[in-house]
């Protein structure tokens, strides 16, 4: 068996010595077999489990061994470890006599790694350059049969600032296996505030203002990837705490930023009330379950504000009903005549979208609240003005109380960029309720995230900027949502310059307008943080996409015109080639640049790329409006521009709302690679247009050792563990790394030019 497939961090087993029983390395990445004959030493599961206390952490790992082979086998264990890391306890069980277990330093780890390497020809390990690791031995492992090894370790974490941070290291390989059951126990002196994991979903549940309990979400088990987690904690929790990842990039002037801020406290004052008005669609779709669910949302909803807090409730067919002239106060009576309301709305008629939000909107919110509107539609407008042009025109002209407008598209005939356009202009955002889904349990979860408001209309800027503005640019998302009791902001971007970034967020507090200051700096800039990047590309890909995708209203745009193909305006073309240099440059697909990752597209024509991308864009974004081929690419577009975790698979969802993903594209470190046969070709070689190789380098050449050095410094060893040929870019040249036996290129030995596809 092939671990690489099957094992996602613990699975290189190498047979390295010719002993009586096999003598086998296990460690994070995959399966290389000296002597075929033997079936390696299986991982089945991972359990670790992390208590961080402050500034110190404690990590206890447990690997399940199988070993599938007729002969008892010994493992020895190779697992990376945090610099400065000290073993306490040591465990295993099973019929086995007693393991060793050490902690090798790191420039000790790193000649192990280069033998192995050397006599293996293969480079598995050298993602790990630069890190301590633990090796321990057990035998025997049974033939067919378990060992489980337990082992804890101390270190002290890294930190930024007011930011610490935890690494459990593994391997970035999309190999696909075990699970890894992650847990996390966090407790603080002082109040924790941003608590974040940019690699993997978290469920997490506060224990009280110091302590929290995470664990890492099932759909997230198999992910690939460090384990990353940050908190920042505070002796003020009056307002938010702020955290900032930086990336260098200096072909932009700067780099890219990830800025952390916790929702602020809602402190002593009274709680900002809310006032919700509910917009149903009474149409004759809407009859028999999905009207009863519909109203049973609206009852629920209208059950959770508290007494004092607005409330309205429209509905609509041909036209538009309210059940009060205008909104009101919640207390005993408003309540009992809106549950008197809504159980005589019966449906008929068609879907008035235009009177039924104009009605919504224009008239005027109750003093101090923070308007917001669960608007339901299951169908396209069908009476009253039905232009997207002018239903959008007419919200913006309406919305004179900036009311927030989130939007329940019910079932698949419905224009899904019309809603979210809709949803996405005033800081809301869209649900899709699908065919088999319950409405009134898709509007709960979307209203309990809107509990208590604690911050609205919020901004964020530089409190100063002697060139006007210029030292931020490409910030996403444009406009900041609401805040909520416990939400985190998660906003990325790109920066100019070396000195502090003096950031302000302002907005509208409980207790009247609020402003909060914290200067961050960006001199700790690290390509170790490569998901900055990637995360800010997804996000400004979504945005890209969506861009293009409203052009397509009405056929409006360029086809208003009577042109056919949309992209003989420049401005779409423009849209166009950013969305494919992005996608190619960072990996970051989906179902527009799908094609980068099949075997039959070449890389190295450009204008054939362009044509495809084209092609998607236009029949899907541009022209797929409404039915289930439209309802998934409104889901991955919220998924994108909202992306705050790593999606290393390129998980999305296709035209049937089926999930796809692909092992084609790897992310590592701070690359995406791109794979063709046997080769892995970098994302910044296809994004420059240029596949050419200029350069050979053999594995396990003095060349290839120097190179090793090299990314190793620039946290970038890892890029060199994927298996294959790898074209790599290096100071704006192609280096192709190659396992093949002719004599080995170096620095000085360039080797004639050819292309990769």
């Amino acid at each position: 068996m092939n671990m690489a497939r099957t094992i996602p961090l613990l699975a290189f087993l190498a047979s390295l010595l010719p002993a009586q029983p096999p003598h086998q390395w296990v460690a994070p990445s995959r399966t290389v077999l000296v002597h075929p004959g033997v079936p390696p030493v299986q991982v089945t599961a991972v359990a670790a489990s992390v208590r961080i206390l402050d500034r110190a952490a404690t990590t206890t790992l447990q690997f399940e061994l199988h070993n599938p082979g007729p002969r008892d086998q010994e493992a020895v264990l190779l697992v990376p470890v945090p610099e400065g890391a000290a073993v306490s306890q040591f465990a295993f069980e099973g019929m086995a006599a007693e393991p060793t277990a050490r902690i090798l330093g790191r420039d000790e780890a790193r000649r192990l790694y280069d033998e192995i390497t050397r006599k293996l020809r293969d480079p598995a390990l050298l993602e790990f350059a630069g890190l301590s690791c633990l090796r321990s031995s057990v035998f025997p492992v049974p033939a067919g049969g378990h060992q489980r090894i337990r082992f804890t370790y101390d270190h002290v974490l890294d930190g930024d600032g007011d930011r610490l941070d935890y690494v459990l290291p593994r391997s970035e390989m999309l190999a696909n296996g075990a699970p890894w059951r992650i847990t996390v126990e966090l407790q603080a002196r002082a109040e924790i505030g941003v608590c974040y994991s940019p690699s993997h979903d978290l469920q997490t549940t506060r224990r009280g203002a110091k302590a929290l309990s995470l664990r890492v979400g099932e759909r997230s088990e198999r992910d690939p990837g460090a384990f990353r987690l940050c908190f920042t904690t505070t002796a003020d929790p009056s307002g938010p705490t702020a955290a900032l990842f930086a990336y260098p990039d200096p072909t932009i002037g700067g780099g890219y930023f990830l800025l952390l801020a916790n929702a602020p406290q809602p402190g002593n004052t009274a709680p900002m009330q809310r006032e919700v008005t509910l917009v149903l669609d009474r149409s004759g779709s809407m009859a028999g379950r999905k009207l009863e669910q519909a109203t049973a949302a609206a009852l629920q909803v209208l059950e959770a504000l508290a007494d004092g807090e607005g409330m309205q409730i429209l509905d609509y067919g041909n036209d538009v009903a309210r059940a009060f002239p205008r909104p009101v106060a919640k207390d005993k009576a408003t309540m009992a005549a809106a549950r008197d309301y809504l159980a005589a709305i019966r449906p008929h008629g068609g879907t008035n979208i235009h009177d039924a939000l104009l009605e919504a909107l224009r008239t005027e919110a109750l003093p101090g609240t923070l308007p917001l509107v669960l608007f339901l539609t299951d169908g396209l407008p069908t009476v009253g003005p039905t232009s997207e042009k002018q239903l959008n025109a007419m919200v913006a002209a309406a919305n004179r109380s900036a009311r927030r407008v989130f939007c329940f598209g019910v079932g698949n005939d419905v224009n899904v960029p019309l809603l979210d356009r809709i949803a996405d202009t005033t800081r809301a955002v869209t649900t899709y309720v699908l065919p088999e889904e319950d409405v009134e349990v898709k509007v709960a979860r979307t209203f309990a995230r809107l509990g208590q408001p604690v911050l609205a209309g919020p901004e964020l800027a530089l409190a100063s900027d002697a060139d006007g503005g210029g030292r931020l640019r490409e910030v996403m998302p444009r406009t900041l949502p609401d805040l909520f009791a416990g939400d985190q902001l998660v906003v990325l971007g790109q920066y100019r310059g070396e000195a502090p970034l003096p950031f302000v967020l302002k907005g509208r507090a409980p207790g009247g307008d609020a402003s909060f200051a914290f200067t961050l700096p960006v001199t700790t800039a690290s390509t170790a943080y490569g998901f900055v990047p990637r995360l800010w590309a997804s996000r400004q890909i979504g945005f890209l996409v969506d861009e293009l995708r409203q052009q397509g209203g009405d056929l409006g745009g360029p086809l208003a015109t009577g042109v056919r193909d949309p992209f003989h305006d420049p401005r779409l073309r423009e849209l166009r080639d950013e969305i494919l240099r992005l996608s190619a440059r960072f990996g970051v697909l989906g179902e527009y640049t799908a094609f980068l990752a099949t075997e039959g597209s070449r890389l190295d024509d450009w204008q054939s790329l362009t044509m495809a991308c084209q092609g998607s864009l236009s029949t899907r974004a541009f022209a797929t409006r409404s039915g289930i081929a439209a309802v998934n690419q409104g889901s991955n577009l919220w998924a994108q521009k909202g992306q705050n975790v790593a999606n290393p698979r390129n998980l999305y969802l296709d035209a049937e709302m089926k999930a796809v993903e692909t092992n084609a594209v790897q992310q590592v470190c701070d690359r995406a690679f791109l794979r063709r046969g046997n080769t892995w070709i970098d994302g910044n070689s296809v994004a420059r247009q240029r596949l050419d190789v200029d350069q050979r380098i053999e594995l396990g050449s003095p060349g290839f050792f120097a190179l090793v050095r090299r990314l190793e410094a620039e946290s970038r060893s890892g890029v060199l563990s994927l298996r294959g040929d790898i074209l790599l870019e290096v100071d704006g040249k192609n280096v192709l790394v190659t396992a093949g036996s002719g004599a080995p290129a170096t620095e000085t030995n360039p080797i004639p030019k050819e292309t990769i596809r």
